[in-house]
């Protein structure tokens, strides 16, 4: 397996700023093709409990040493300049795993007070939440996403590589009591857990929860997807519709990549985030932080720009910003996975953040 599908960046561009030739006089995230850059995902560990084949190898990711990670003062600062200067508006901490960090309550009281307006969210999945849920309350977390692909134990255990369900049932449980709503579910949609879907989809009807399945990315770190595999929306609708009446919403918000339906009569609703085969590309307000402190304009671009450098070299927040909005005017248009001789992102989704 070729060692860059493991998550090392294929290089970082620690003082090479790219062009802004044609960018407008916006303090804003704007990219050449006008779209608006105002969800920060922030990545904080490449570390993760379970090892989904869709995302990690069985050995998991390379340990990323623990002085290139950026550290909580360091997140803090970056979350606040975005917030304050580049007008995002959203931020959800991802990984790996997230509450792998020690430190996650500190990482979440930093950005917290560096961007009182804005929203702390993180997708986790969900294995020891009930045990820090009411530190990471009180650093400033308000909304959580749990990832589960199903509710078959054997199914869980064979998919994650781990035997842990119960404890992610564990974390569901913990958020509902402290009253985290809505609680969303993220499924990947995957062909050995497709005759479980409506079992899922029942599951988070009885549980509260929103569910959310998402077409499977050419991002698994083994570099075994491919496209005739894919369980697209289609195929899921057609599943779903032997046990629900499906009924399509409009879509509120054109940057949110869930279309959604409603569930019989409602009140309760399913999404599916059809990334391959209804792209998104065209709406995608999304900037991202790896753990290392570099901006990924796109999940599918190799191209990262280096902050922590800049950060560690003294830059002032003027200079961080003016990398940020280079970086993001560079962004490319899409993902172009259906384009003849695409290749994958260097980097895994383990590596990248969700």
């Amino acid at each position: 397996m070729p060692a860059t599908f493991l998550g090392t960046p294929l290089s970082l561009q620690r003082a090479r700023v790219p062009s802004i030739d044609g960018r407008p006089d916006t303090d804003a995230l704007v990219d050449r093709f006008g779209r608006v850059a105002r969800d920060l995902r922030v990545s904080i560990t490449e570390k993760c409990s379970l090892r989904c084949t869709y995302c990690m190898p069985a050995e998991g990711l390379p340990a990323i040493p623990r002085r290139d990670l950026l550290t909580a003062d360091e997140i803090g600062r970056l979350v606040g300049l975005a917030w304050r200067e580049l007008g995002v508006t959203e931020v959800r901490f991802t990984g790996g795993e997230p509450l792998l960090r020690n430190d996650l309550a500190e990482i979440f009281a930093k950005s917290a007070e560096a961007a009182p307006g804005i929203g702390i969210a993180m997708t986790t999945n969900g294995i020891g939440l009930d045990k820090r849920l009411p530190s990471l309350l009180e650093a400033g977390l308000q909304r959580v996403n749990v990832s589960l692909d199903t509710i078959n134990r054997e199914h869980f255990a064979a998919l994650t590589r781990r035997d842990r369900l119960e404890s992610v049932f564990a974390g569901i449980r913990a958020a509902h009591a402290a009253g985290i709503a809505p609680l969303k579910i993220n499924a990947v949609l995957m062909r050995d857990t497709l005759h479980g879907a409506a079992d899922l989809l029942a599951w988070a009807i009885d549980n509260d929860c929103r569910l959310r399945f998402i077409e499977q990315m050419p991002l698994d770190a083994d570099a075994l997807w491919r496209r005739e595999n894919l369980v697209d929306a289609q195929e899921l609708l057609d599943v779903l519709g032997t046990r629900f009446r499906l009924t399509q919403l409009v879509r509120d918000d054109p940057s949110s990549p869930a279309e959604e339906w409603q569930v019989d009569d409602g009140p309760h609703t399913v999404g599916i985030i059809a990334s391959v085969t209804r792209s998104f590309c065209d709406a995608c307000d999304r900037t991202r932080l790896t753990a290392e402190g570099t901006v990924r304009s796109c999940l599918f671009g190799d191209d990262e720009l280096d902050l922590r450098g800049i950060l560690r070299g003294g830059g002032s927040d003027a200079e961080l910003a003016a990398a940020w909005r280079a970086a993001m005017w560079n962004k490319q248009a899409g993902h172009g996975i259906s384009a003849e001789g695409f290749v994958p992102p260097a980097r895994s989704m383990g590596a990248i953040g969700g």
